[in-house]
């Protein structure tokens, strides 16, 4: 059995300015910031919503705007043509059913178009500051090497790790996962040798 708060404590050592690495100065900037984030770089990302929340940063703004118009505005993320549509879509359901403001309960975040559970517990957890896991790519693939959990989709990663890690650690042990899998257990070439956390990583130890 892994000692997950032995392993989050030297995580949390490694990382000590772990945090979301989206810019942002609301929960509506988070929210979109997070779709746009979507097979995409937080780096470029950040680019773009430098310019963007500068001309338009509300749901009103942007439920105004064209799915056209937000293209042009979000081209350089990919994806650009659907992430327009949801990002009008979310901001018109928000001025219409939330008065102009993002929800802050996971089952009201996800009845907005765009929004899955990743998005809304990065919402919770960064703008509401509510515990929760945010699972995205580098914190389902971290969380498998390592041991903490042992599963095949995102989903029943967040509730594995809900299940293994205490709830007040739940939203920083999210952001040192990721930093941990960003700088050192990447996807293609993990730096194993120079891990500061191998001697606990069944990956490491050969037994995934």
């Amino acid at each position: 059995m892994k000692n997950v708060n032995k392993i989050l404590d030297k995580l949390e050592t490694i990382y000590p300015d772990a945090q979301c690495e989206l810019e942002y100065t609301t929960a509506f900037e988070l929210l979109i910031a997070t779709i746009l984030s979507a097979q995409c770089t937080d780096v470029r990302v950040n680019i773009v919503t430098r310019e963007l929340f500068k001309k338009y940063n509300t749901a009103e703004d942007f439920a105004k705007l064209s799915e056209e118009e937000i293209m042009g505005e979000i081209r350089t993320c990919g994806l650009y043509k659907s992430k327009a549509k949801k990002i009008k879509e979310a901001s018109q359901m928000i001025c219409s059913n939330y008065n102009g403001k993002v929800p802050d309960t996971l089952e009201e975040l996800i009845k907005l178009p765009g929004v899955g559970r990743k998005t809304a517990d990065v919402v919770l957890s960064n703008a509401f500051n509510k515990d929760a896991i945010a699972v995205d790519t580098h914190v389902f693939r971290v969380a498998n090497r390592i041991g903490i959990v042992h599963t095949k989709t995102p989903e029943k990663t967040e509730f594995a790790l809900m299940e293994a890690i205490p709830k007040h650690r739940w939203s920083h042990s999210h952001h040192v996962l990721i930093f941990h899998g960003r700088r050192m257990c990447k996807a293609r070439k993990p730096e194993c040798e120079i891990c500061l956390i191998k001697d606990d990583c069944d990956f490491y130890q050969g037994k995934e």
